[in-house]
């Protein structure tokens, strides 16, 4: 193959990679409605093509489902979802999670309506129990988020090769704009690690709970990619970052 067809090559990867990426099958409806009114308002005010085509542009672009690639170790806990991590730390459990009493840290990720909200397990577990809350809707990223709004949380726990098992906690909560937590998860089910499971519509957060033993990887500040980044380690075998605001 010559240079310039090695080079069209990259070119037409690249646009697979990074562009003709999969669709969640949830955001197929809304791509619909937004093409056909933006053809409905289009046919008598051809101005309107302006808006109408970024928009629904910007809606598949909102349901895209990248493919990730999960590390494959016991022990690591993986990122749910894309974001930016604004909460790294101990925290209080909340009572819609039943896991055992202790203490736990809480990693949260903020998701704006850029981003990938396709969420992912953060570790291969079962669910033992899924709690469904109605709340408000005020900004995500704000700490009183995990009380005040709506929110769905998954109840998990992961079985320890050296013994006995790991609680880890999940919950969707929703956002300012937010008005639809997905969610096919059920208790009894078996998720691998960075399997695809829920999706927030529009702009969100989710929060992951871990045992307090568990070495956090990740800084406040810091942007996750769900199914590939390393949130904690369980094992302790790896050795802690310190969870504070990054400079």
């Amino acid at each position: 193959m010559t240079g310039e067809g090695k080079g069209l090559m990259h070119i037409f990867r690249a646009i697979q990679e990074e562009v003709l990426v999969p669709i969640h099958p949830a955001g197929w409806p809304f791509i619909l409605v937004f093409v056909l009114v933006t053809l409905a308002i289009a046919s008598f005010w051809p101005w309107f093509l302006v808006a109408g085509v970024p928009l629904s542009l910007w809606c598949v672009y909102f349901f895209r489902n990248p493919p990730r690639v999960s590390p494959d170790t016991d022990g690591l806990v993986l990122a749910p979802a894309d974001g930016r991590i604004i909460l790294a730390g101990e925290a209080v459990l909340p009572d819609e999670l039943e896991l055992p009493a202790g203490r736990y840290q809480r990693v949260a990720i903020f998701m704006n309506v850029f981003d990938v909200h396709v969420n992912r397990a953060p570790i291969a577990a079962e669910v033992l129990a899924r709690s469904h809350h109605p709340g408000k809707f005020v900004n995500a990223s704000l700490d009183k988020a995990s009380e005040d709004n709506e929110r769905l949380a998954l109840s998990l726990q992961a079985s320890n090769p050296a013994g006995g098992s790991w609680p880890v906690g999940v919950v969707q909560i929703a956002g300012l704009v937010a008005r639809r937590i997905l969610c096919s998860a059920e208790p009894g089910d078996r998720l691998g690690a960075g399997q695809a499971y829920g999706l927030i519509r529009f702009g969100s957060r989710v929060d992951v709970w871990l045992p307090i033993a568990a070495n956090l990887q990740v800084l406040v500040g810091q942007k996750a990619v769900a199914g590939e980044t390393v949130l904690a380690d369980l094992t302790g075998q790896h050795p802690a970052l310190v969870a504070g605001d990054r400079k």
